[in-house]
């Protein structure tokens, strides 16, 4: 009965996030497909704008001024949204490919990695820390690749993803520099003065700890499917 539930989990997630998506991309993905924008296109603008985030956060523009520190989250952010737009656009006109979909999973990692250097060099987080959490951002691909692998459909298992991984740290980067700034305006606020120390490192650590879930979840999720499998093969 657990496994049914895990895998209607699974299957309702990825309705939900469909749902969510086509209230918002339907009109800017039909543009794309009518004026004939290569899927493979959009995925290099996403990957280059990961290249520019890390570059941004590499030179320390989360404590720029305010009003300059906006392209790191906002490069992000749209790393993202042309992450689904290729997808979207390759299902519309039917052009769904092995090769598109390598490029872009390999593209994909790659900016992830982009984006955690960028943070160990802007000195965001320790190289120890950044290097472990690139290290479970690529077993959570993994993971999914070799259950793959197995026939096992692994869309929509696990918290992180590679969506709410983007939302989350954007979402991060975009309060430490209202935090850093406001500090500086109140500079004698010991709750402001405490969050600017520790705020960035508890939530880098609390993404470090929800990565590790979600590889436990993939895991956990595929040994049952494909346990469920050979019993019904035997």
């Amino acid at each position: 009965m657990r496994k049914v539930l895990n895998s209607l989990e699974a299957k309702n997630k990825r309705e939900r996030q469909r749902e969510t998506l086509e209230k918002f991309i339907d009109s800017p993905v039909d543009f794309l497909v009518r004026h004939n924008i290569s899927p493979n296109l959009l995925s290099y603008i996403g990957f280059f704008c990961s290249l520019a985030a890390a570059f941004f956060i590499a030179i320390g523009a989360t404590y720029f001024p305010i009003w300059f520190a906006w392209p790191a989250p906002f490069l992000i952010f749209w790393s993202g949204v042309f992450d689904v737009f290729d997808g979207e656009v390759a299902r519309k006109r039917g052009e769904e490919t092995q090769a598109g979909a390598f490029l872009d999973s390999n593209l994909d990692r790659l900016s992830d990695a982009a984006i955690i250097l960028g943070m160990i060099y802007g000195n965001l987080i320790h190289f120890l820390l950044g290097f472990f959490i690139l290290f479970l951002i690529l077993m959570i691909s993994y993971t999914r690749s070799r259950a793959e692998n197995e026939d096992v459909d692994m869309k929509g298992v696990g918290l992180m993803e590679r969506a709410e991984r983007l939302v989350y740290i954007m979402f991060i980067l975009s309060f430490e520099n209202w935090i850093y700034f406001l500090s500086l305006i109140f500079v004698k606020n010991l709750i402001l003065l405490f969050l600017t120390e520790y705020f960035f490192l508890f939530f880098i650590l609390v993404f470090t700890g929800l990565l590790i879930l979600t590889i436990g979840q993939r895991i956990v999720f595929t040994y049952k499917a494909l346990r469920k499998s050979e019993v019904k093969v035997e």
